[in-house]
């Protein structure tokens, strides 16, 4: 699933496509003239590409200027929006108003299905004896591959590891009773323990809750259970356990975390003003930014006492580049996806400019390359200290409502048996 680009013009982007949905002519497949290297003429088609991941969308403009160089036939137009914004219903946006994409992101499992009429099969493509195991699993049906992994991606709390070591702090916590301690500590230094960005429903709804579904002993038949009636939110133990969690940041967090949004958590933390933050190594361009030469490590989010069952950080693919299967420039953005894996500068940028962990076997990354974050995700991974993603596998929607139930227990206007009321309301609502 942020990051470097201005607050505002995302909100100015996600206005502009809401707009867009109210009458926008589809221009997939545009093509004018350019002459190409012998002086003829060849049409250019230009291939839409709508993506959320607001982070490396400096460094994809730049890629699409060397792309566009190797390749005089072929125009990419970029749009970025994500987040604060609702990439999801920007989406539904594009399709309604006539403006589909040609190349966009899925999450895959649910979101595949829900979007699966509109995506193109994949499974030929050259790349695709290259993807990981792992990162396969999202996007693939009936033994077909319908979307490339962008990369791997973990998160838990990225820490300070110099404001811990101001604090006396020696032994990592690995269980919410040692994470208690290390909040009082990091309080009694004068140094906020955690940075809580409250304001973003995802940050909640998505990664936060997802850690008390990781936790099922089964979470594939958990989360079957919710759509079956055979499982409940309420009186679930690790659903429970997880409340004792958020409670534990909201009490040693920052001041008026409701009011704190993505960009104003990751700026605090990175300017040293706070010890933790629950993010991920998505962060590290925004934070190299402000800082460059912070000591930076991540801790796992435990919800309970035990320590080999909660010392793990949750590993997955964010999200997924697919094509329009009904795009008129279908074959133009295989190319493109293709040159992007493939080639010696697209594989560069993957790992040095986007910072991503590869979901390909073919592109190397260095934990120099990555920064901090991203090499303790590689070495829990490597030592497969992971807990899985779940989103993806929720009802359309179900994300949302669960922030904004959460968001409400936070401001204390629930208590935590309406919280998990609303939680299966909303799951038995949206559920199909």
């Amino acid at each position: 699933m942020r990051r470097m680009a201005q607050w505002s013009l995302v909100m100015l982007l996600a206005v502009s496509v809401m707009l867009a949905g109210c009458g926008a002519k589809d221009t997939s497949g545009d093509s004018s003239s350019a002459s190409g290297t012998d002086g003829a003429k060849q049409d250019v088609k230009t291939v839409k590409i709508f993506q959320f991941k607001v982070e490396i969308a400096e460094a994809l403009n730049r890629l699409k200027g060397e792309f566009e160089k190797e390749h005089p036939n072929i125009k990419l137009d970029i749009q970025t929006v994500g987040g604060g914004a609702d990439y999801g219903a920007a989406l539904k946006a594009k399709f309604a108003g006539n403006d589909a994409p040609d190349i966009f992101n899925n999450g895959g499992f649910q979101e595949l299905t829900t979007w699966f009429e509109h995506l193109e099969d994949l499974s030929d493509q050259p790349w695709v004896k290259d993807v990981l195991p792992l990162a396969k699993e999202p996007m693939t049906q009936d033994g077909k591959l319908y979307g490339m992994p962008m990369n791997l991606e973990g998160y838990g709390f990225i820490y300070n590891k110099d404001l811990f070591a101001k604090a006396g702090i020696t032994e990592l916590p690995k269980t919410l009773a040692e994470l208690e301690d290390a909040a009082k500590k990091l309080q009694a230094a004068g140094v906020t323990p955690f940075a809580n960005g409250y304001q973003e429903w995802w940050i909640l709804g998505i990664h936060n809750l997802n850690v008390a579904f990781a936790q099922q002993p089964d979470t594939n038949a958990f989360i079957q259970g919710l759509s079956d009636g055979g499982a409940k939110f309420k009186g679930n133990s690790e659903f429970e356990n997880w409340v004792n969690l958020l409670d534990l940041t909201v009490k040693y967090g920052n001041k008026n975390p409701l009011t704190t949004d993505y960009n104003t958590q990751v700026t605090l933390f990175a300017k040293g003003e706070a010890a933790m933050m629950q993010q991920g190594n998505w962060t590290q361009v925004q934070i190299d930014g402000i800082d460059p030469n912070l000591n930076l490590g991540v801790l796992p989010l435990p919800i309970d006492n035990d320590a080999a069952k909660n010392d793990k950080l949750l590993v997955g693919v964010p999200n997924n580049w697919v094509v329009n299967k009904n795009s008129k420039v279908k074959e133009e953005a295989k190319t493109f996806l293709n040159w992007m894996v493939t080639s010696d500068i697209g594989k560069e940028y993957i790992a040095k400019e986007f910072k991503f962990i590869p979901a390909m076997s073919t592109i190397d990354a260095t934990a120099e390359d990555l920064g901090d974050i991203a090499a303790d995700v590689m070495k829990y991974s490597q030592d497969n200290r992971v807990l899985s993603w779940n989103w993806f596998k929720y009802p359309d929607g179900a994300t949302q409502e669960f922030g904004n139930s959460i968001q409400a227990y936070v401001a204390g206007k629930s208590d935590k048996d309406k919280m998990f009321d609303e939680f299966q309301k909303a799951w038995d609502n949206l559920k199909k």
